[in-house]
């Protein structure tokens, strides 16, 4: 039998997802954390066959909470779910190595199919990302700048663009500041920009960061 936590900051939400795994007969155990900590203690304490994971956290994001999991809990899957478009963060949250992106508007039917191809062994892939896949392959040219990013690159992307210090990236990162502020002139130096505004605007307008 399947052990799965739930990782949400909404109660409800964590409601919903259980209501709806309690009907799948081979999920014996449900667990649900609140917070990126939370998340990872319980990851700690046991192991999860499944992980469903909100993109979108306070304090910790996502991806920070995605990576720690992995690293700690190498045979725990991770699934995604996230009220961001696939062309935002599905790729980037792949190539950390979670098993499915889900986006939040999907029906509840084919998140029960995702979470059976996960708890099977195999990555899931809706259309939509199926289609965007297929776009990369055919042509780099319509690919957003963030894409030009490293998996580094991009995580302290995300934190500059919401407003976080370079010293405070430093803390959380258990980086130099010296560090962080030689990736900030790469991403700037990479997508052209010349000062926080441009990623902070650019993170909005791609619907990276929510306003």
């Amino acid at each position: 039998m399947a052990r799965v936590l739930i990782v949400d900051d909404h109660q409800l939400v964590r409601a919903g997802l259980r209501q709806l795994l309690e009907s799948e007969q081979n999920i014996g155990e449900i667990g649900e954390a609140s917070s990126g900590d939370d998340a990872l203690a319980r990851a700690r304490e046991k192991a999860w066959d499944l992980v469903i994971l909100d993109i979108n956290m306070p304090e910790r994001s996502g991806l920070d909470i995605l990576k720690h999991l992995l690293a700690g809990s190498p045979g725990t899957r991770v699934l995604v779910l996230s009220g961001f478009g696939e062309r935002q963060y599905a790729l980037q949250v792949l190539r950390l190595g979670a098993s499915a992106y889900v986006n939040k508007e999907m029906a509840s039917e084919e998140l029960i199919t995702a979470i059976r191809a996960v708890l099977g062994g195999r990555r899931y892939v809706s259309p939509a990302l199926a289609e965007i896949l297929v776009d990369e392959l055919d042509s780099d040219q319509d690919q957003p700048m963030h894409s030009r990013l490293s998996e580094r690159e991009f995580q302290i992307f995300c934190k500059l663009a919401a407003g976080q210090a370079v010293s405070a990236i430093a803390d959380e990162l258990h980086l130099s500041v010296k560090t962080v502020s030689t990736y900030r002139s790469r991403i700037l130096e990479k997508m052209a920009f010349a000062n926080n505004a441009d990623i902070t605007t650019y993170a909005l307008r791609n619907g990276l960061i929510q306003g």
